[in-house]
């Protein structure tokens, strides 16, 4: 008997959501949905739109019993009570805040009691996702990363969020940390490229995208990819030789650039003696909607929801 679970993806200014047969291991990819959000919607609003997009999916899987729904959320969230706790500094979703949104859902839709609605970290479901299906599939013990508007990360061992211990910092992931004059989302994501870019020629961009267009005609350009590069690596190396990782997964909208950092990171890496297999996703966001349906798993999940308290 096949498993049918949806996935769904809150990003920053839209919402995907899909399907996956958890029993044939694979991702529905007809059964995708997506709509624009506007994060700064009443909550109302932001409820009728995940609805919305939810409600396609269901219906591209037809006839098809549907055991669970996952959300990949960023935080803060109550990931085991499906509680928004997002406020003023996270500059989205601040009207939902307080919002038990399985209830909302299953107010709105029409949901039966006993269907599971799940939540997990954003950069963990990414993680989940490669370990699936992805790059990391097939390892013991990975490190995934997303490199964009933050800098997100999660750490697996044995198909499970790695949330304690030694082997890992606080909470099991790294943006928290300290780097250079501030945090290491500070320094590797989008604002701290463009920052750096900014103080080296008074020139602002709209992106990392149009960065990397410059560096063909432009060394300075290339030299910032490159110091990127090298202190990802010098940034990493420490927490991949205690946690054991055999492959680094890297996604979010700088992975598109890796051409121009891949070097000085694997170089980096080298001169500290790590050996490791980096690879840039394939999946892209998909792996967020795939590691989000996993939790519609009840045998998978009774293992998962002691890790999420902690996250």
């Amino acid at each position: 008997m096949e498993t049918i679970a949806i996935g769904v993806d809150i990003g920053g200014s839209h919402v995907s959501c899909a399907a996956c047969n958890l029993s044939e291991r694979k991702y529905l990819l007809e059964t995708h949905a997506e709509n624009k959000i506007d994060n700064q919607g009443s909550s109302e609003e932001i409820i009728n739109t995940w609805a919305a997009t939810i409600r396609e999916t269901i219906q591209k899987v037809k006839a098809r019993d549907v055991a669970g729904i996952g959300f990949a959320m960023p935080g803060p969230f109550d990931y085991v009570n499906g509680t928004a706790l997002f406020k003023g500094n996270n500059q989205k979703y601040e009207n939902i805040y307080g919002v038990n949104v399985p209830a909302a859902l299953r107010e709105k839709m029409n949901l039966r009691e006993n269907l599971p609605i799940r939540f997990i970290n954003d950069a963990t479901s990414f993680a989940l996702g490669e370990d699936w299906i992805g790059k990391a599939r097939g390892t013991r013990k990975s490190l995934s990363i997303t490199l964009g508007t933050g800098f997100g990360s999660a750490f697996l061992s044995n198909h499970l969020p790695v949330v304690t211990g030694d082997e890992v910092p606080e909470m099991g992931c790294v943006w928290h940390l300290p780097y250079r004059n501030g945090s290491a989302d500070d320094y590797f994501s989008t604002r701290g490229l463009l920052n750096r870019y900014h103080e080296k020629t008074g020139k602002a961009l709209s992106g990392v995208k149009e960065l990397a267009k410059l560096a063909s005609t432009d060394p300075g350009i290339q030299f910032l990819f490159d110091d990127f590069g090298w202190n990802l690596g010098d940034f990493l190396e420490p927490w991949i030789e205690k946690s054991g990782s055999e492959a680094l997964v890297i996604g979010g909208n700088i992975s598109n650039a890796f051409d121009l950092f891949g070097k000085s990171l694997q170089a980096s890496l080298n001169a500290k003696g790590i050996k490791i297999r980096i690879s840039i996703s394939e999946l892209k966001e998909t792996a967020s909607i795939i590691g989000s349906a996993l939790l519609a798993d009840n045998l998978y999940y009774a293992e998962l929801k002691p890790l999420l308290e902690k996250m």
